[in-house]
């Protein structure tokens, strides 16, 4: 018996395939739910939260309106990366939407959790950063993650 797999075949990049791609003229869309993303997302320039499922009593459940809110904040020929939380959720979305027609969507292999394991940039609540200082004699040497006391908190 042969099988054959319909619609269109989705394109994977690794999270540092993507930081590249979104440091240029692709936009990053996190179908995370509204409460993943605030956890801490994706730090890019361009990026759009629409959630391609939500969380019910039931269990998740697609959001009907995934498609046409994508297409009110993107166009069909933008050049977009698609991440969620482990890649799952994206390699889905990454499928509906290039059926749909947009031209240039992939899917971010290994999502959010694959980039905070990478340690690339993100965005999260100030809350959820652990900020340890630690006491020296000298001035504290900036190296990766540290952020001198007097620093303006952003974001």
């Amino acid at each position: 018996m042969t099988m054959f797999i319909s619609g269109p075949e989705v394109v994977t990049v690794d999270v540092h395939a993507t930081k590249d791609l979104i440091q240029t003229s692709h936009v990053y869309l996190d179908v995370r739910t509204v409460e993943e993303f605030q956890k801490g997302h994706v730090d890019a320039e361009k990026i759009i939260n629409v959630a391609y499922m939500f969380n019910t009593p039931e269990g998740r459940v697609k959001n009907p309106e995934f498609l046409k809110e994508v297409s009110y904040a993107c166009k069909k020929e933008d050049h977009i990366i698609v991440g969620c939380q482990s890649g799952v959720r994206s390699l889905y979305a990454t499928a509906d939407l290039l059926t749909e027609g947009f031209k240039d969507v992939s899917n971010m292999g290994g999502g959010y959790l694959d980039w905070v394991k990478n340690e690339l940039p993100v965005k999260a609540p100030l809350d959820s950063v652990k900020i340890e200082l630690q006491v020296k004699k000298e001035p504290l040497d900036l190296v990766k993650n540290e952020l001198p006391v007097n620093a303006p908190i952003v974001g």
